[in-house]
């Protein structure tokens, strides 16, 4: 049995856990940022000071034995519509905010919600702070909170936290264990270095020996990582964490119907390629995206169940290395 963690947020991550969840074999725990303040979840947190719940409902849906089939899970992505009140605000993040005061934490919330849906895996958040992001952008312009930093005009320098955020400890420990480290998928700046720039996460993350596995984002990200290379997705990892803090980048070779790539294009997003030669990890590429009924590209949750099952059969038992020609 290989315990495997994997850190990240948004819908990315719902994506990777929905097919990682069937890998045999496998310990699986996500460990997820709690950073949104945007949507129903950022109203909850204005008013009751808690941290955010929406990545963490999805990937509660996303990891749930019968994710398909499951009313409940429905019920909890339904959204009220309206603007007042209940209105826009999702019946999960509700049930979530009364099964915390039911239980008593938030944590007892995730674990009533997961015995419910019958979850396949540990869901943890990275920290039980209240977190605020801010983002320092390369003009100098300060923004803060998670909703504003993609809507800025500008390029980001750095991402990081005004308070002293503590690492939920469970997370540590999960870090600690794991066999497999993975990062991604998702918003590099807002889904996954989130949780990468608390100390004692990336501390943890350092300390252990396990391989760190990167699943790039096959698309930029406008107000992100606009016209960023494979490399430069890596370098801003290191640069908010450690120096050679990725062993193996894996990055989406499936072809994109010309028509849909014009459509991306209109919205300044572009495939993440290569555009070095030389480079301190491995590379591994696979077919990772589909091209859904809406025209939309997504990453195929059973295509990378099976690369991550491909890097988990490369494992060296004495050294714990990924090894890839």
């Amino acid at each position: 049995m290989k315990n495997v963690v994997v850190i990240g947020g948004g819908t990315g991550l719902s994506a990777m856990m929905s097919g990682l969840k069937h890998l045999e074999d496998v310990n699986l725990t996500a460990v997820i940022t709690v950073a949104d303040d945007g949507g129903s979840t950022g109203r909850i947190r204005d008013t009751y000071n808690t941290p955010a719940m929406g990545d963490i409902r999805h990937v509660l849906c996303a990891m749930a034995e019968e994710e398909d089939d499951t009313l409940f899970g429905d019920l909890m992505n339904f959204r009220f519509s309206g603007s007042r009140d209940i209105g826009g605000h999702q019946l999960g993040n509700l049930i979530f905010l009364a099964l915390m005061d039911i239980t008593g934490s938030f944590m007892g919330a995730v674990q009533a919600i997961s015995k419910v849906l019958k979850v396949r895996g540990n869901i943890l958040p990275s920290t039980l702070d209240n977190a605020i992001l801010y983002a320092l952008m390369k003009d100098g312009t300060l923004v803060r909170g998670e909703k504003n930093i993609p809507n800025t005009d500008n390029s980001i320098s750095r991402v990081f936290y005004e308070d002293d955020i503590h690492a939920y400890d469970k997370a540590i420990t999960a870090i600690a264990q794991a066999d497999l480290i993975v990062y991604g998928i998702g918003s590099l700046y807002t889904s996954i270095l989130p949780n990468l720039i608390i100390k004692d996460i990336c501390r943890a993350i350092a300390d252990c020996p396990a391989p760190k596995v990167y699943f790039c984002n096959a698309m930029t990200q406008p107000g992100e990582t606009d016209g960023f290379s494979a490399e430069e997705h890596v370098r801003a990892i290191e640069k908010h964490t450690y120096k050679n803090s990725v062993d193996l980048l894996v990055i989406n070779k499936a072809p994109i119907p010309e028509d849909i790539l014009a459509r991306y294009a209109r919205q300044s997003s572009y495939p993440v390629t290569l555009q070095e030669e030389d480079h301190t990890y491995n590379i591994l590429r696979e077919n990772l995206s589909v091209v859904d009924d809406n025209g939309r590209i997504r990453h195929d949750s059973e295509a990378i169940a099976r690369s991550v099952q491909t890097i988990l059969n490369t494992l060296d038992k004495e050294k714990r290395n990924v090894v890839f020609k």
